[in-house]
């Protein structure tokens, strides 16, 4: 045995396997644009006439609806089959937020929802996307079972609300708003609270990392100070050339004088 590997031996080097990179137009980035082209439909579909044609609405909650379904497998089927693009990363929270506001913002323009309900959850939506990009760089907020929860209920509410709906479903869908809006309040202050912790642990690490850069640094200057002959520091701290010691003894008395300075430095 030679003990040089039979790949050196031999003049060949195995090529590392290389890392396959998902393209644009893969099926969750096909899922997300769809997303993106149904938000103007829905706007179209939902503000037809004069907003309130039975007939319309039912085509927008369809559009509405495809939407929301998109927007449970395009994130799943990226992450499983590593297709996971920037695109995608940006455009696929761009079209979540944009399909529930122009929902949101279009029922309070024909008065079906409360301004104050599609202001509530507009702000910690924009909030939370603003804080998750705050808090980036010490790492990630997760999503919580609340957060699903949440954007469920977000879903079935916004859904009822663009039917033309009477009687006992009316009652029922302002509940499941109630709802709706209750999981938006308190799943934000959650990720607020996540967030205040996060920085602080990752300002902390940082500052932990910064004191033992300098701890080291300050022993590899000491490392260096005490291998230095004797005489340099003198030099150093006596402002003196190196040669003026060996003339110091040569004057009566210098020697003495050269030995406590050496002292010192000792």
């Amino acid at each position: 045995m030679s003990g040089v590997p039979a790949s050196a031996a031999g003049g060949h080097h195995r090529p590392a396997p290389a890392v396959r990179t998902a393209g644009l137009w893969n099926i969750a980035n096909v899922l997300t644009m769809v997303r993106l082209v149904l938000i103007p439909a829905f706007v179209l579909l939902l503000m037809h006439g004069d907003g309130y044609d039975p007939a319309w609405r039912s085509f927008a909650w369809a559009a509405f609806a495809i939407a929301m379904i998109t927007d449970l497998f395009d994130g799943h089927l990226a992450r499983q089959y590593n297709l996971v693009t920037d695109f995608g990363k940006i455009a696929d929270p761009i079209a979540d937020k944009a399909i529930m506001g122009a929902a949101l913002i279009c029922l309070s323009v024909l008065d079906d929802l409360s301004w104050w309900v599609t202001g509530v959850i507009l702000f910690r939506e924009l909030g939370i996307t603003l804080m998750r990009f705050w808090v980036i760089r010490h790492g990630v907020i997760p999503a919580s079972r609340g957060g699903k929860l949440k954007t469920l209920a977000q879903g079935t509410a916004v859904g009822m609300y663009v039917l033309v709906l009477s009687g006992p479903l009316a009652t029922f869908r302002w509940w499941v708003m109630a709802v709706a809006v209750a999981l938006t309040v308190v799943t934000g202050l959650d990720y607020v609270r996540q967030a205040v912790v996060l920085r602080r642990a990752g300002l902390a690490e940082a500052r932990a990392v910064q004191a033992q850069e300098r701890a080291r640094a300050a022993a590899e200057a000491h490392a260096v100070r005490g291998g230095e002959p004797a005489g340099s520091t003198a030099e150093v701290r006596g402002g003196e050339p190196a040669g003026s010691t060996v003339r110091a003894e040569r004057r009566p008395g210098a020697a003495a004088e050269a030995r406590d300075d050496g002292d010192s430095v000792r």
